[in-house]
């Protein structure tokens, strides 16, 4: 009789152990389950340096969304970038997206402008007016050289 409640006992205290393992790793590695609060935008750039996936979208300063996938499309010859914005966020087609960076030689994350007279952006449409990043090696390299 003892050994079954002891069994029993070891058995949840597993159990407690494998939950909290998958929503630590849930929250820790930022997975959307089940979520239908953010919508998926596209734009493409033709230097994304140091952006990552996971970096914050801003709009005024304020974090809108996240970068959530990162590709290359080589026929275009450019860095395609697919983001992820809360549903209540309206953006229209002039926006523009531009690569900025945090500090002097902090991350980099996407500023969007907010347009104003162009059709509302829908779920899967792609921005086309982008600014690239700043490569700050290259303009230093520039001024040091003289050829600014």
């Amino acid at each position: 009789m003892f050994r079954i409640k002891k069994e029993t006992a070891v058995g949840i205290f597993v159990i407690m152990g494998l939950l909290a393992v998958v929503y630590m790793s849930v929250k820790l590695g930022n997975v959307q389950l089940f979520s239908d609060k953010y919508y998926e935008i596209k734009a493409n750039f033709t230097d994304i340096s140091g952006l990552k996936v996971n970096a914050p979208v801003q709009m005024f300063g304020v974090e809108i969304g996240f970068v959530s996938q990162i590709g290359l499309d080589q026929k275009k010859g450019v860095a395609a970038v697919s983001m992820m914005l809360l549903k209540e966020v309206e953006l229209t087609d002039d926006a523009i997206a531009a690569i900025k960076t945090n500090g002097l030689i902090g991350d980099k994350y996407v500023k969007i402008v907010p347009g104003g007279l162009g059709d509302p952006v829908k779920p899967g449409d792609t921005l086309f007016n982008t600014q690239p990043a700043i490569d700050l090696e290259d303009l230093i390299s520039k001024f040091a050289f003289g050829s600014v």
